[in-house]
């Protein structure tokens, strides 16, 4: 298999080719990407033997800004819709025997009219690899995952990802239930962006009650409704009204300030957050100031992007905040930027100030 496949959003699709000839370029593996608008993937060819597979092991897709997730991956086509399992169960003949089955399709709307058939395909699928020894018996999170990604009823990309470098979701995408009393959608972005960035074993002393959080343009709250819900005592700021339910918990004061020009009046900030709308830019140099200053340890902000040139603009930030901190002794700084399920025309960006 060499082919690599990647989820994207759909409309994404450029950004995320641009990406992984860029990363693979890196690595000295080289090769082309083929795209289409609005298709939900990017299929990368490579040029060398065994180049995909040291793809798969070299870049994590958690590295990877607009890759939802990646697979070395070949085309299954003009299958008998009567027997669709046997190619795919051919395909996969020479694997290993692979730890877990994910049956899935591009997040596009007339991708989505498969979803179904791959609910139900999935378990006789999934009984025929097993006999044929390609799957385990019982799911093993060590072990390879096999993708089997349905672009047309009688057409799929067929390989598979290694659980240590690929995402842990169904199609890459950790989907959420928006919660009864969250001041606004936005509030599924922060959370997102929590249990995406933040290791789970370490949600309980990183995202613990005992913390201290500032959003900058909170209103009407939907940030500040993740780092109430998690305990935290906040400082809101914004000019504009905050939902009620937030302010009687009391742990919410609101500052009716701007949030360009907004200093905490204690230093003792450990969450800074923000999702104002301005020029991605601005926003890069504001958080630039809050670490230089000392003021988070750590940070979670959205970039909003440009029309074109999204990924240039985006790692050409990135590379400009890094170095401005480093040029000031903050050395150890770490960042993680990605495009999120629940984001749109933005990245949301985590940044790491402890030492």
């Amino acid at each position: 298999m060499e082919h690599l496949l990647l989820y994207c959003r759909p409309g994404y699709e450029k950004e995320c080719a641009a990406e992984i000839q860029d990363k693979a370029a890196a690595l000295e593996i080289y090769g082309f990407a083929k795209t289409k608008d609005d298709q939900g993937y990017v299929v990368f060819e490579c040029y060398g033997t065994g180049d995909a597979d040291k793809l798969l092991k070299k870049l994590p897709v958690k590295d990877l800004i607009f890759a939802r997730q990646m697979f070395a991956a070949k085309l299954v086509k003009n299958m008998d819709l009567a027997d669709r399992a046997s190619p795919i169960v051919e395909a996969f003949a020479s694997l290993e025997a692979a730890g877990e089955l994910r049956v899935e399709t591009p997040d596009t709307n007339d991708a989505k009219e498969l979803s179904k058939f791959c609910r139900k395909f999935t378990v006789p699928l999934r009984q025929k690899l097993r006999s044929a020894g390609v799957l385990l018996n019982k799911e093993n999170p060590k072990r390879p995952v096999l993708h089997v990604c349905f672009i047309a009823n009688n057409a799929a990309y067929v390989g598979y990802s290694y659980s240590q470098t690929n995402s842990p979701w169904h199609m890459g995408i950790l989907r959420l239930r928006m919660p009864s009393d969250g001041p606004s959608r936005s509030t599924l972005k922060l959370d997102e962006a929590f249990q995406v960035f933040i290791p789970e074993d370490e949600h309980e002393t990183r995202l613990a009650s005992v913390l201290n959080g500032v959003d900058l343009g909170a209103c009407p709250g939907g940030w500040t409704y993740q780092l109430v819900r998690r305990g935290m005592m906040v400082g809101a700021v914004d000019h504009g009204p905050m939902a009620e339910s937030l302010m009687e918990t009391g742990q919410v004061t609101h500052y009716a300030e701007d949030g360009f020009k907004f200093e905490p009046p204690r230093k003792n900030i450990y969450w800074l957050v923000c999702d104002m709308v301005d020029k991605p830019a601005r926003v890069a140099h504001l958080m630039e100031q809050w670490a230089i200053k000392g003021w988070c340890t750590e940070a979670i902000f959205n970039l909003k992007l440009p029309m074109r040139a999204r990924y240039k603009e985006v790692t050409q930030i990135m590379e400009t905040m890094q170095k401005i901190l480093f040029d000031n002794g903050i050395k150890h700084a770490k960042f993680q930027c990605k495009h999120l399920y629940h984001d749109r025309d933005e990245v949301t960006v985590h940044m790491d100030l402890r030492k």
